[in-house]
This record gives structure tokens, sequence and C-alpha cells, in this order.
């Protein structure tokens, strides 16, 4: 129903209350300047949001606005002023490229809720016959998903959700599948990283291999999360592009946020690595800082690595080791995922890969457990016979 933001340093907020649209379509705000702290901020946005639930005639207003003439332009719009701000400034971009391009001209004009099943399932086709890949459509799927369900949850349940039941396209599954690496491949890669003269590559490609992290959250470890006197790593944090700048935030969900086991070899990789950072930060006349980050490029490793580039010195190792092509940096996780399945539980799976959803491990408390040591022993094991 709100948002909130800092306007100026210590304690003062601006405070954004959403009541819907005006006769005209406008959407509709309410401003107030709060000054404490952010709990009371965020305790003031509290009271405000349930002093307009509890005035009809706002609520009324607001619920004329949503029935069987809301398309699904008018329910992203909505979700727009009252839910992006909420997102990642790199989805937010996505999401506009998305919608300007495939849905705001297009479906983007039908009401809601006399759009079918039928219907939807004949669009996705058409986006994916037009040239749009799978993950392309995937995106518009969730963008028109989540902005129907929003619609039916505004509207007090009178518009239906029709992407609930829709499919994407089967061939489209088939022929987009990500391909998992075998272990000799993986190998292979590692083993050509390691003969080369980079050893900032060499440890990275380890410490994917081995752990399966995203390339957001590799760009975004500290020197401080890897406990060497556990053999655990912590992932906490995610590097992200916005605007031609990165920015430090948390991983994709809560569950993404995880303490994982680590194998001896790839412990040892990193302490060597850091004792190399270590002397070339002291020939720099810097020190490398404690809370550094490990596949930074600059000395005292302040600056957090761009992910771009750690896709592109994957790629050229790749090429280097003469593997097939179709392998790229996420294929590490998928290969993680793929070597560890007989091993060990769905459940414990879930939670070393930080995946969210209803059975996804959710509120796994003991992410370090006999199970997990097992997954880093036997993944380390693997590359290094």
């Amino acid at each position: 129903m709100g948002s909130m933001r800092l306007r100026a340093k210590p304690d003062i907020w601006e405070l954004r209350l959403y009541l819907g649209r005006d006769e005209k379509g406008k959407v509709k705000h309410k401003h107030v300047t709060f000054v404490g702290t952010k709990r009371a901020a965020e305790r003031e946005l509290a009271r405000l949001a349930m002093e307009f639930e509890s005035n009809p005639q706002q609520r009324n207003e607001d619920a004329m606005r949503w029935g069987d003439k809301t398309t699904f332009n008018d329910a992203i719009m909505a979700w727009k002023e009252n839910g992006w701000q909420d997102l990642s400034p790199k989805t937010v971009r996505d999401y506009e490229g998305f919608y300007r391009r495939h849905i705001r001209d297009s479906i983007g004009r039908k009401r809601i809720s006399s759009t079918g099943v039928f219907e939807v399932e004949a669009y996705f086709r058409s986006l994916a016959d037009g040239g749009l890949g799978l993950s392309g459509v995937k995106h518009v799927r969730g963008i028109l998903h989540k902005a129907a369900r929003l619609a039916g949850k505004w509207s007090g349940g009178s518009i239906p959700n029709p992407l609930a039941l829709a499919d994407l396209p089967k061939p489209l599954l088939q022929t987009e599948a990500v391909r998992a690496p075998t272990l000799e491949e993986v190998k292979t890669i590692l083993e050509c990283a390691e003969s080369g003269s980079d050893v900032r590559v060499a440890a990275m490609i380890r410490v994917m291999a081995t752990t399966g992290m995203r390339r957001g959250e590799a760009a975004a470890l500290r020197w401080s999360d890897i406990l060497f006197d556990r053999n655990q790593m912590v992932v906490d944090e995610a590097i992200i592009t916005a605007k031609g700048s990165l920015l430090v935030k948390s991983p994709k969900t809560r569950a993404s946020i995880r303490t994982v086991a680590v194998d001896s070899e790839t412990i040892n990789a990193l302490a060597a690595f850091q004792q190399d950072q270590a002397s070339f930060a002291q020939t720099c006349g810097l020190s490398l800082d404690d809370d550094g980050f490990v596949f930074s490029y600059s000395p005292d490793g302040l600056v957090p690595p761009h992910p771009d580039s750690i896709s592109h010195a994957f790629k050229k190792i790749v090429k280097q080791a003469g593997v097939a092509s179709d392998i790229h940096l996420h294929s590490l996780r998928h290969f993680q995922a793929t070597v560890i399945d007989p091993i060990v539980s769905e459940r414990q799976k879930q939670a070393r890969l930080g995946w969210s959803t209803s059975h996804m491990a959710r509120h796994y408390t003991d992410p370090i457990s006999d199970e997990d040591r097992k997954v880093a022993d036997e993944v380390g094991r693997l590359l290094n016979s």
C-alpha cells in the first residue's frame, strides 16, 4: 500500500501511500514527511495504511476502478506505482524493457477478465515464433502473472488470473533446456584455469564449481565471508548493475542467504590467493582489507568485480580449454545441482543452492549439517580425482 524513502539524514522520511486512481485513471498518492527513526517511520506508514483501509469512501473509490474493464496495462501501471519500488534497479529496467517491447501494445490492451488461458498460451507461442527465447518468454509470463494476481487482490477477488493455468510452449522448453556440463568438462576447464597465469580466475571457477553460487553472489564474496578455520563460506550479498554502476544488495530471496560447507582444496586455494593479493596490495603501498571483495581487481579489494568481467573471463577459459561452447558461467550452478543430486536429500540440495519456493528449505535452520559437509567433500574429491 505504500513506500518510504530517506529524504535527508539522519531521520527525515518521505512516506507515500497509494490511494488508487481518480476518474481519469491518474494514480493518486498521499505524501507525508515524517521525522524520526526508520522503525518509527515504518510504524507511521503502517498506521496511515490502516487508516486508509478503514475509510469506506476511499476504499470504494479504489474498488470501483477494478472490474471487467481492467486491462493488463492498467494492472501493470498500478503495480509500477505500488510495488516496483521494492524491486532492484536492474529488475525494474528489465521489466520496463519487456513491457514496452512485448506487452504494452499487444496483450497489454486486453481486458483481464475476458482473456482466457487459450489466448494467453497462443500469445506465448507467438512470442516464441517471433524469435523470443525461453528466458524472455518466462519474463513476460512472470510480469503478466504478477500483474493479474495483484489485480485480483485489489479487486477483492472479482478479476480472475488467466496466467495461473497457462503453460509455455513445449517446443520452446525442449529446445532451450540448459545442459549441465559433465564432470570431465568441468575438470578440464578448472585445470586450464589453474595452469594459466590468472590465479583470480582459477580461484573464482573453483569456488563457483564447488558451491554452485550465482555470478552476482561470487562477485560480492568478501574475505570476511570465508571462514577458513571451519571450511565454510557465507553467502549474504550479491552485485547487480544499475545505470552503469555496481550495487551491493541482498541476494535474490531470503533463502539465498546461506552458509555452505567448502572442501579443503578450495579453502587452501583461497588461502593461497589471499596471500598473493596481500603481497600485491603491499607492493602498491596498501593493505588488503579484511572486508574486501575476494575477486576484486583493486589492490585493497574495496571495489567489487563487475559480474560481466567474471563471465568474460570464464568464457575465455572455456575457449582455451577446448570444451563445448554451450557451457557458460551459469552452467557451473547446473553442474553443482546435478552432481549432488544423488548424494543428499532434496531439502539439503535446495538449501545449499539458495533456492526459494514453498518446498525449497525456506525455513531451513541448519545449513551446515552432516549432509552439506558430505556434499562439499564429495564434490572436492570428484574435481581432484
